[in-house]
């Protein structure tokens, strides 16, 4: 079973700011506690136990706040003090702490309610490593809350994803959660740079797919998109 998972902590936040001015954005409260929590609570309820965390803005407060939190979770920190390495980056110098097998990669700034089945668990279920080099949870743009995108995907009747061309629209948004191998962490293109490059990789060879969330999901990028979050859940 896959039970490490990656969480993306290191972004400046730019976007939610003055939120971000004085703590991480992972530590911005929505609904009663920070972002970085209700991710890390649904990954201990879905049975992951080891979780890398990378941080760079405001490291130190970020790393007293898994300090301090109390559950079943194995933490270990991946310091990018020195410098942004980015998504793709990111998982390559936390590659020796994720080990060989497949993993969660998931986006702390993520706000998500499950559907019938819960998240990770309907991600293993599907995952298939024989056809599989990524699987990304993606949603339907009308249930892409507070996302003013235009798509991300195009995915058809076998899960396959190929990319929104540029001037079209997409009809599925990537939501942030993701299962990777670690087999595309090799050749990469600088020291920063986007998991972009390891998903054309798995594209071209036909082993990248996508598979369709079925709750609802908030891109919870700016201080706007926090009431929106709180007014949704409170009317069910």
């Amino acid at each position: 079973m896959i039970n490490t998972a990656m969480l993306m902590a290191a972004g400046l936040g730019k976007r939610m700011r003055p939120l971000t001015a004085t703590r991480p954005k992972p530590l911005v409260k929505v609904a009663g506690k920070p972002l970085m929590d209700h991710a890390l609570d649904r990954m201990e309820a879905g049975g992951i136990r080891k979780v890398v965390v990378n941080v760079h803005y405001l490291a130190d407060t970020v790393e007293a706040h898994l300090a301090a939190r109390r559950c079943g979770l194995q933490f270990t920190v991946s310091d990018e003090r020195a410098k942004l390495l980015e998504t793709g980056g990111g998982l390559m110098k936390a590659k020796p702490l994720l080990g060989d097998q497949p993993i969660f990669c998931v986006n702390s700034d993520n706000y998500w309610v499950d559907g019938p089945s819960e998240t990770f668990a309907m991600m293993r279920r599907i995952w298939n490593p024989d056809i599989m080099d990524a699987l990304l949870l993606v949603v339907p743009q009308a249930r892409a809350y507070c996302h003013a995108g235009q798509g991300d995907f195009h995915m058809d009747a076998n899960g396959r994803l190929t990319r929104r061309k540029a001037g079209h629209v997409a009809p599925f948004v990537y939501i942030g959660i993701q299962i990777i191998s670690p087999k595309l962490f090799v050749d990469p293109p600088a020291d920063v740079f986007s998991t972009n490059i390891f998903w054309n990789r798995a594209m071209a060879e036909g082993r990248l797919f996508g598979v369709s969330h079925q709750g609802i999901w908030f891109d919870v990028g700016t201080p706007q998109a926090i009431p929106v979050v709180e007014t949704v859940l409170a009317h069910g």
